[in-house]
C-alpha cells in the first residue's frame, strides 16, 4: 500500500506540472499572437509603396536640380588629381623610420 501512496503523490505532482506548462503555453501563444499582429504592419513597409507618375516626375526633377547644383568641374569629371608623394619623399620617410627602429633596438641591447 505504501507504494501506491507514493505513486499517487507522484501522479498528482505530474498533473500540477502539466497545469503549469499549459498556463505557460497560453502565455506564449498570447505573446506570439501580439507579435504576429505587430509584424503585419511592418511587412507592408517591406513591400514598398506605389508612387504615382506625377510624384516620380517631381522626384526626378528634384534629383536633377540637386545634381545641377554641383560645381562644374565635378560635373565634367575634372576632379583635382590625387596627391602622391615623390620617390625622394618616400625614401626620406623610410630612412627616418629605419633610424627610429635602430634607436629602439639599440636601447633594448643596452
Amino acid at each position: 500500500m505504501a507504494n501506491l501512496k507514493g505513486l499517487a503523490s507522484f501522479v498528482s505532482e505530474l498533473r500540477a506540472e502539466r497545469t503549469n506548462l499549459v498556463d505557460e503555453l497560453r502565455h506564449v501563444d498570447a505573446a506570439l499572437s501580439v507579435l504576429g499582429k505587430l509584424n503585419r504592419g511592418s511587412s507592408y513597409a517591406k513591400r514598398g509603396r506605389t508612387v504615382s507618375a506625377s510624384a516620380r516626375k517631381r522626384m526626378s526633377l528634384a534629383q536633377k536640380a540637386r545634381w545641377a547644383k554641383r560645381p562644374a568641374n565635378v560635373q565634367a569629371g575634372k576632379m583635382k588629381p590625387k596627391r602622391t608623394i615623390s620617390a625622394a619623399g618616400r625614401k626620406r620617410i623610410a630612412a627616418a623610420q629605419r633610424a627610429r627602429w635602430a634607436k629602439i633596438r639599440a636601447g633594448k641591447k643596452a
